[in-house]
């Protein structure tokens, strides 16, 4: 018998070890590619069948972070020429070195300190040949941009105008609250156009909704970016035909085969949406959410059966194009 529980607890042994190591060595730095179709109604016919990039969750500046996978992501894009990439937000894990508001303000306002935001310039460098190729990126800003850990806590949240300014530099457009057209370099310019809705922090209570439908036509065709699934509901029926989501990372650590079992169920009541397309009864008639995966972490650099991410959307009309 006590040879049975030692070669039981050796074995239990090797396979978290095993576990481990592949959690975070291994899985973190393998890319899964998603590739999915979705309908928007009213979609100009320059829009069908081009594709879409969706990304999310770098938070970068963590300690172990995986970052130098974007090199992989960008190049794999440059590859496939998506029409567009969009970020749903965390692009850091923590903007400045300090929670105390008043020394992070001095912090943003001493040369010496801008190295607290250094690792958002290194993710923006490896993320440049996009825009230097004429790839069109936008993106929306999640609580961890905003230094925030848990919802409405805004000591901080001056921070996103810091992280915002660096972002918009390097060429990315930042969303908030508002709707963009998204333009193809060959399509007729009497073309309807397809719109970008980019929708604000939900832990930040910058989510406005309707707001943000107010600067777009009622039956535009649009696509929707939000940080947090939880801004889902908020939208009237029938306005979010293809709304797209980060901030779960897919659960991060969760079983095989069970991936309701995840870690973020553990701090989350009620069902955790953490990733694909959110088929259970979510949001209001018409709409869709797709929640991407990330491709960095939270509190602690591993991750298992929840790989990063890069989401591939071919657009298809319902057949009333402009």
């Amino acid at each position: 018998m006590t040879r049975i529980i030692k070669r039981t607890v050796v074995t239990l042994a090797f396979a978290l070890l095993a576990t481990l190591v592949w959690g975070v060595v291994i899985e973190p730095y393998t890319l899964d590619q998603r590739n999915t179709s979705a309908t928007v109604p009213n979609l100009p016919r320059a829009w069908e069948g081009r594709r879409i990039a969706l990304l999310a969750d770098f938070q970068s500046g963590m300690w172990l972070d995986n970052t130098s996978l974007i090199d992989t992501i960008t190049e794999t894009l440059l590859r496939q020429r998506p029409a567009a990439v969009i970020i749903a937000g965390d692009f850091v894990y923590h903007p400045t070195n300090t929670s105390d508001a008043a020394a992070a303000k001095r912090a943003l306002n001493t040369a010496n300190e801008q190295k607290t935001l250094m690792s958002l310039d290194t993710t923006l460098a490896r993320l440049k040949p996009l825009m230097e190729a004429g790839i069109p990126v936008h993106a929306v800003l999640g609580n961890h941009d905003y230094a925030m850990a848990s919802p409405h806590d805004a000591r901080l949240g001056f921070i996103a105008d810091a992280v915002k300014k660096r972002i918009q530099q390097a060429g990315i457009t930042v969303l908030q609250n508002r709707a963009v057209p998204l333009s193809l370099p060959d399509s007729n310019t009497t073309d309807q156009p397809l719109y970008l809705v980019g929708i604000g922090s939900h832990y930040a209570g910058n989510d406005h909704v309707e707001q943000a439908l107010e600067t777009l036509p009622a039956d535009a065709a649009r696509l929707v970016v939000m940080h947090n699934p939880a801004s889902f509901p908020d939208f009237p029926a029938h306005t979010a035909p293809l709304a797209m989501a980060g901030h779960t990372h897919g659960g991060q650590m969760r079983l095989p085969g069970l991936p309701q079992w995840s870690w973020m169920s553990l701090f989350q009541s009620g069902p955790a949406h953490t990733d694909g397309w959110i088929e259970e009864d979510y949001g209001a008639p018409g709409n869709r959410l797709y929640v991407n995966r990330g491709i960095g972490f939270s509190m602690v650099p591993i991750r298992i059966d929840a790989p990063p991410e890069l989401t591939m959307f071919t657009l298809q009309g319902n057949g009333t194009a402009q």
